[in-house]
This record gives C-alpha cells, sequence and structure tokens, in this order.
C-alpha cells in the first residue's frame, strides 16, 4: 500500500460519509451526486432501483418530514482495482418516526461499488444492505421520551 492507495481509501469513505450525511439531512440534491448514472440500489431484498433519480424520489417520498434518521456507518473493508472499487461497511442506524410514535434501532451490512469517473471524482455504482437486526419501541413505552428540537417540524409543532 501506498501513499496513492490511502488517499483513494479516503475518498471512498468521505463518498460513503457523504451519502449519509445527504440522506440524514434530506438534502437531495447532495445525495443524488454521489452515484453514476447508471446507479443501482437494493435496500433489504425488499426494494430495488436503477438509476439516480429513481433512488432519491423512493428517499425522499420515504423520509419526510415525520422520520428522522441518524446513520452511523463505520468498519470499512475497502478493496481498490484501477477505477473501480468494492466496499463493506458496517451500518448503525436509529429513525425516531414522530407520526407513528415509535422508535428503530438497527444494524445492516452495506456492500458497494464504486466507480472512478474521467473527472477523477469517485461515485456509487451500486449500493445495498442486508439488515442483521432491528427493534422498535413505542413512545408509550418510554414514558420520558421528549423530542426537543426537529428540524424538519411544521413551523408551532
Amino acid at each position: 500500500m501506498d501513499a496513492n492507495d490511502l488517499v483513494t481509501y479516503r475518498e471512498l469513505e468521505e463518498l460513503k460519509y457523504r451519502y449519509f450525511r445527504a440522506l440524514d439531512h434530506k438534502d437531495w440534491d447532495l445525495f443524488e451526486s454521489v452515484f453514476t448514472d447508471d446507479a443501482t440500489a437494493s435496500y433489504g431484498g425488499r426494494v430495488s432501483f436503477t438509476g439516480p433519480a429513481d433512488i432519491v424520489a423512493y428517499m425522499r417520498e420515504n423520509l419526510g418530514p415525520t422520520m428522522i434518521t441518524l446513520h452511523q456507518v463505520h468498519h470499512p473493508e475497502l478493496t481498490v482495482d484501477g477505477d473501480e472499487a468494492t466496499g463493506t461497511w458496517s451500518l448503525q442506524d436509529r429513525v425516531i418516526m414522530t407520526e407513528y410514535r415509535f422508535l428503530l434501532d438497527g444494524m445492516s451490512t452495506y456492500e458497494d461499488r464504486y466507480r472512478r469517473g474521467e473527472d477523477g471524482t469517485w461515485r456509487i455504482s451500486h449500493t445495498g444492505y442486508e439488515r442483521v437486526f432491528e427493534h422498535m419501541v413505542s413512545f408509550d413505552d418510554v414514558p420520558s421520551f421528549n423530542l426537543t428540537y426537529n428540524k424538519w417540524a411544521p413551523p408551532g409543532a
């Protein structure tokens, strides 16, 4: 491994971090920018998409203002072969569903493929995960739960 490899690994890590930051902040333009034009996605074996527009449309529709998400990704295992790369990541996520009054915590393993474009920028050509576990807790089961701020709550809520 040389210095160029370390730079590439760091670029791939930052790409994955950007994917989740854009997702959690509902920054759909930034989210779309992390994908190649022919990107595919498969989430938990339940839904699959082809093309960034379809991936973004699904997330935009399903991660509305009543769903607050926190995705923490770590333990990257990256393999680079020229202008293509693969990555395996551990994900821990928390979802607060204000509309349905529950908390969800879980863990998934992400498998990604990346491609470096002619402009030298790495993008995701495929992303997907397999769920390892998840659990839900009703707000009613946590009497002291108090959401003190929600960036996406309507004014006065």
